[in-house]
């Protein structure tokens, strides 16, 4: 499978037309047909569905299509370090990483090493833990913020020394409002909002609770705590989320400290035995040397 054929491939399943993507990699429509029929039979797996309306992918055509795209990232990753071995420190830092108020601790880092460095550029990516650590892994990333336990023998840590903390957001105008500090008694009969991952991983925010999920109130899930935020404006419930992450200046929201509130510890992890590149190893040195490790 060439590289040249993946990047034909991603054009056709991006324009749903052969005809379109011929136009775009100036190709003509026969070539272009014809190497993905070769890329087909290669597979032994028919990737498309051809109908006068344009072209759809079938199931197999969007794993190839997931896949390729990393693929494709990855080799232009690796041929931009290739050309910039020999220039003076330059280059792209890849971090994936949750919402926190500490991923401020990765913006001052990267401010730092972008004043003596004004080669290196940043780029992070949003995601939850499975998200991150897959993403290293296939070494897509260079480092990982994520929080929680991680494997030691997987990945290399950092520990920050803060710790992000749970609380709840309402409303101001909310009955539990009216508290200084939520109970999860409080909590067991209000409608709730918590996030996809505590509810699939049963996470320390929910067993806070010390109830069967399947008992409580839950009327909404998030991912980014921005549509939480949201959700708790329109009135569908109080949000369980890391404190000081939604900004509640003007928009009427609050947040309730819990008691006895859980804690996720906060560690900056990349693959053990991985050669970083030069811009990484800039990035990891100035961040030991915040941290004073």
């Amino acid at each position: 499978m060439e590289f040249r054929v993946l990047q034909y491939f991603l054009a056709v399943a991006r324009e749903q037309s052969f005809t379109s993507a011929a136009d775009y990699l100036h190709l003509s429509q026969p070539t272009l047909s014809r190497q993905l029929k070769d890329l087909e039979d290669e597979l032994g797996r028919q990737l498309f569905v051809r109908s006068n309306r344009g072209i759809t992918l079938k199931e197999e055509g969007m794993i190839l299509r997931k896949r390729a795209v990393e693929m494709v990232q990855l080799l232009r990753q690796t041929e931009d370090e290739i050309a910039r071995a020999d220039e003076h420190t330059a280059g792209d830092v890849y971090i994936g990483a949750g919402e926190s108020e500490l991923n401020r601790v990765l913006a001052r880092t990267a401010r730092q090493v972008k004043e003596k460095y004004p080669g290196i550029n940043f780029h992070i990516a949003s995601g939850n833990f499975e998200f991150v650590t897959e993403r290293l892994d296939k070494g897509l990333l260079d480092f990982g913020m994520v929080y929680g336990k991680t494997s030691p023998v997987q990945f290399n840590t950092l520990t920050l020394p803060e710790k992000n903390r749970f609380a709840v957001l309402m409303r101001e105008d909310s009955p539990l409002a009216q508290k200084e500090v939520i109970s999860p008694a409080d909590l067991h009969k209000q409608p709730l909002i918590v996030s996809i991952s505590e509810l699939r991983e049963g996470g320390s925010g929910l067993s806070w609770l010390s109830c069967d999920p399947a008992k409580l109130n839950i009327t909404a899930t998030y991912t980014l705590v921005y549509n939480a935020t949201l959700l708790v404006e329109e009135g569908l419930g109080y949000a369980i989320c890391y404190d000081k992450l939604a900004n509640t200046a003007g928009n009427g929201l609050c947040y309730r400290p819990l008691t006895g509130a859980p804690e996720a510890p906060c560690n900056i992890i990349w693959k053990k035995f991985q050669i970083l590149s030069k811009p990484a190893e800039k990035f990891l040195a100035c961040l030991q040397e915040h941290l004073n490790v």
